[in-house]
């Protein structure tokens, strides 16, 4: 009888030959992707702009001004970073993808540094406003 890979152990083996990103950032790729499908209405397919954009704003909400500290953590520098999770995961059917999808879809989407350097500041001008 097979018995199906739960997903750390098929997270383990990824990590076992990738070892360029934390296991915990993919988990935190499927908890963004579900927020981004919730967020945009969708049940199914979402672009790798649309994640991208998705997993700045669940990174914002779940991170705040930490995001981008707990991402480099994770290994996680740049959108292509993502990209290169989410096809290690497509790799391994934990995802799946469409013919049009491309590990270069989540290029250059944003500038992590910029982006997350706003959270910063919004919430440092919001504590001195209190």
């Amino acid at each position: 009888m097979d018995k199906k890979k739960d997903f750390y152990d098929v997270v383990g083996e990824i990590y076992e030959k990738d070892r360029r990103y934390n296991p915990d950032a993919y988990e935190f790729i499927i908890q963004a992707l579900h927020f981004t499908q919730k967020k945009l209405k969708k049940q199914t397919h979402v672009s790798g702009r649309e994640l991208s954009e998705g997993l700045r704003d669940f990174a914002i909400e779940q991170f705040g001004p930490m995001a981008k500290t707990v991402l480099t953590r994770w290994g996680i520098s740049k959108t292509q970073d993502y990209g290169n999770i989410v096809f290690n995961m497509i790799e391994k059917k934990l995802l799946s993808k469409t013919e049009e999808d491309s590990i270069t879809d989540f290029n250059d989407v944003y500038d992590l540094e910029s982006v997350f350097a706003n959270v910063i500041r919004d919430s440092v001008i919001k504590s001195i406003g209190k």
